[in-house]
């Protein structure tokens, strides 16, 4: 058997001979030779597990196990250093400045970070600049923080280690004064930016309003006076509250579109309809203030002026006002000095010569109407009107009045022509016409049961030439009333029969009354000119429950009269 390196010629490693260039080295003893015969036993192996990978079992041993790993201890804590109160100020002024750069001097780079995780916080929060600003409780908080961190970092600093950065305190105060401006520049370009958000916030505000503006001018005055007062009560926030926004510059521009907005029915040529909007106009400086307004302040006066004259005059007559003069009114007691107060008489005067001059047409009842209205506006206008304005108006009327029933009567209708007639003769007693008045009112109170007799007015002169007695006895309880009309009109009470009682029926009448022997009934003698007369007989007194009878006839000359009046009981009451 022969081992690696054995060399039986000599020339292999380890022999000593010459062809080899010297000893060759190796590691241990030298190879033991095989004992003689060739030979090799190798040693029994151990009993075990059967061969395979891995480490090879642990044998028991008596060697004490190892404990962890060493760790070296942590160096030691810096010491402080001495007190510096100028480092200590310029930390703190550092701090101030929101960037923590006094915790970046003295190598606090945890703290430096959280200073700056605060400015940042602040930012995220302020931007973008809007019109309300930083909300208060964040600024509060930030102000908070870099007070805490100013005091903290002075306290810091007073006694830094040795570790922290050098640098000259003198520089490093001068450095926070100056930092300083980082905050500060920072407030005024937020204040920059939240003023130009304001300035918008306002001009939106003015656009919303001028466009609420042109909304209600699409509406009748009184269904947007809520609009407008809401407009006006934007611009006034405008001009009282933000006077030097540019928004409140250009508040008087669409003041100027507003009240053009409102006076939208004047400039129609709607007298009646701009009142109630112009006279809103002149308060609107219990608003905004007059030198905001300049000369819109006046600007409705000369126009509402204008429109009372205009839409007073057109009223004139209709009845129409609120019971103190109506626009006219308004106007002289409004302005009582201008231009339009002058016209107001002449306007009435005018007014009252048309219906006048209507009082003969076809209809002189709607023309007296008119004129009575006229005079009730008359009556109630203050000073300048002149009193013998209230006069003219009153003569007009009473020539209405007359002109009225007489009119009435011509239209049959003898009910409204009566009460017109009767109220005229008890009114104007010392109107030279109240007696005619009275002819027709009779004739048209006895036309009412007995048409014919209103077939033409009365004759307004009794007519020339013999008379004829006219007897009428009253055999009745209560006085009674004769209206007669013909060639001549009137009226006679006959007082009342007081033994007289009523007949049960007409026949009876008709056979009986007036007739008894010996007794004296109330009589009146009518002198009458010949003719036909329609008679109307009615119960006088106050107590009196029988209902009028007419009646008719004619007057032939030679002759003498008689009537009797009686009254007949029937189911339903007594008649005449």
């Amino acid at each position: 058997m022969r081992w690696p390196g054995d060399a039986s010629d000599g020339t292999g490693p380890g022999s000593g001979g010459d062809g080899g260039g010297g000893e060759s080295g190796g590691f241990g003893p030298p190879p033991q030779m095989p004992p003689e015969g060739g030979r090799h036993e190798l040693p029994p192996m151990p009993p075990g597990p059967p061969p395979g990978y891995g480490y090879p079992p642990q044998q028991p041993s008596n060697t004490p196990e190892l404990g962890p790993p060493y760790a070296p201890p942590p160096p030691p804590k810096a010491p402080p250093g001495p007190a510096d109160p100028a480092r200590a100020a310029a930390t703190g002024l550092l701090n101030l400045s929101g960037l923590g750069l006094g915790y970046a001097f003295l190598r606090r780079r945890l703290l430096t970070v959280l200073c700056l995780g605060a400015s940042a916080g602040l930012l995220i929060v302020a931007l973008p600049a809007d019109a309300d600003g930083v909300p208060r409780w964040a600024v509060v908080g930030y102000l908070a923080v870099l007070l805490i961190a100013a005091a903290d970092g002075a306290r810091r600093g007073l006694r830094a280690p040795a570790t922290a950065a050098r640098i000259r305190p003198a520089l490093a105060v001068v450095l926070g004064v100056v930092l300083l401006a980082v905050p500060a520049g920072g407030v005024l370009v937020y204040d920059s930016l939240r003023d130009d958000a304001v300035e918008k916030m306002l001009l939106d505000r003015l656009d919303r309003t001028d466009a609420l503006v042109k909304k209600a001018s699409a509406q009748d005055f009184a269904q947007s006076r809520g609009d407008y007062r809401t407009a006006l009560d934007g611009y006034h926030d405008l001009t009282e509250n933000h006077p030097g926004s540019r928004a409140a510059h250009r508040v008087h521009d669409s003041l100027d579109a507003y009240y053009k907005a409102v006076a939208a029915p004047y400039a129609e040529h709607d007298d009646c309809a701009a009142v109630a909007p112009l006279a809103y106009l002149r308060d609107v400086p219990k608003t905004i203030d007059r030198e905001v307004l300049g000369s819109l302040a006046t600007w409705p006066d000369d126009r509402l002026a204008t429109s009372l004259l205009g839409c007073g005059t057109g009223k004139l007559g209709s009845g129409e006002g609120d019971g103190q003069g109506g626009e006219l009114g308004q106007l002289l007691r409004t302005f009582p000095k201008s231009d339009q107060a002058a016209k107001v008489e002449p306007a009435v005067r005018d007014a009252v010569d048309r219906r006048a001059g209507e009082l003969g047409g076809a209809e002189p009842c709607r023309a007296t109407d008119e004129l009575r209205r006229i005079g009730d506006t008359a009556k109630e206008l203050p000073a300048p009107a002149p009193e013998h304005l209230r006069g003219d108006v009153d003569t007009a009327v009473e020539d209405g009045v007359y002109a009225c029933g007489i009119d009435q009567f011509r239209d049959k209708k003898f009910a409204e022509s009566r009460k017109t007639l009767a109220g005229f003769a008890g009114t104007y007693k010392s109107d030279e016409r109240r007696a005619r008045a009275r002819q027709v009112a009779i004739a048209a109170e006895i036309a009412e049961q007995r048409p014919s007799a209103g077939a033409h007015l009365p004759p307004a002169h009794a007519p020339g030439g013999t008379r004829m007695e006219l007897v009428i006895s009253n055999d009745g309880p209560d006085p009674v009333e004769v209206l007669y009309t013909g060639p001549v009109t009137g009226r006679v009470t006959i007082a009342a029969c007081g033994s007289c009682k009523a007949y049960p029926s007409e026949a009876a009448g008709a056979g009986q009354a007036c007739k008894a022997s010996g007794k004296k009934y109330p009589k009146k003698t009518l002198r009458l000119p010949a003719g036909t007369y329609h008679f109307l007989h009615k119960p006088g007194g106050d107590n009196a429950t029988a209902t009028s009878r007419a009646a008719g006839g004619t007057v032939q000359p030679g002759y003498s009269y008689t009537q009797c009046s009686y009254v007949v009981s029937s189911g339903g009451g007594e008649n005449l």
